[in-house]
């Protein structure tokens, strides 16, 4: 893919969220390999959100709602871009497991297991009235995903927008049919159509790479736009 493509986008500011990584000499040391990301289920609290909400989401949409929350403020009228390799796999096993065992399946259940749920959630959480798309990378390219967040603001509608990218730890019945099963992580980007004081050009990032983790250590050579709860 063309670099040049990118020289028009600016990223303000950077959040990123995963079990057992806490700030970002953390994350330093997971980028250099010094420290790995915990595996299983263990999500974010959320206390900024009510118990009833937060009772029964995912470790995604938790994941997702949380780096989200580390960017505002925002315009409650800023878009948001998903991006998800394996989307709401937990709750598409839970659903898959209720239809074989007990041949039906529950409406509740459904309706958080959608691809869409985790940016959806966090569109309620936060109050955002922008709007939002999930898109599926193709062959799991994030940069391909980056490409129509790009799109979405040159195309002038929107001066600024949220990408978030999330995947959460795989079912044991799934980890073991997924050859490159993906650590549970999340990571927000606040980009904008033009330069502000203290934003960084895509173009400024290095050797990008098409996964996720790899885009996300280059992320964390801007220490100045990194962002925590």
């Amino acid at each position: 893919m063309n670099d040049n493509i990118y020289n028009d986008v600016y990223i303000e500011r950077f959040s990123a969220w995963s079990p057992g990584i806490t700030g970002f000499d953390e994350w330093n040391e997971w980028a250099a390999g010094t420290r790995k990301i915990q595996s299983g289920n263990v999500s974010p609290e959320l206390a900024f959100t009510e118990s009833i909400f937060r009772r029964r989401l995912s470790q995604i949409s938790k994941m997702t709602i949380q780096v989200v929350y580390d960017l505002l403020p925002v315009n409650e009228d800023t878009k948001m871009i998903f991006l998800s390799l394996r989307g709401e796999l937990s709750k598409q096993y839970a659903i898959n497991k209720m239809v074989v065992e007990d041949k039906a399946l529950m409406p509740a259940a459904f309706s958080l297991s959608v691809f869409n749920a985790p940016i959806a959630l966090a569109s309620m959480a936060h109050g955002l009235k922008g709007g939002y798309c999930a898109i599926y990378p193709a062959k799991d390219s994030f940069a391909s995903g980056f490409a129509a967040a790009q799109a979405a603001l040159l195309q002038g509608a929107n001066d600024q927008l949220i990408l978030v990218y999330a995947d959460e730890a795989a079912p044991p019945e799934y980890a073991q049919l997924l050859p490159d099963n993906p650590s549970p992580f999340a990571f927000g980007i606040l980009l904008r159509r033009e330069a502000k004081s203290g934003s960084v050009p895509f173009s400024s990032l290095q050797n990008k790479k098409n996964s996720p983790e790899d885009f996300l250590k280059q992320l964390l050579t801007m220490k100045e736009l990194y962002v925590s709860s």
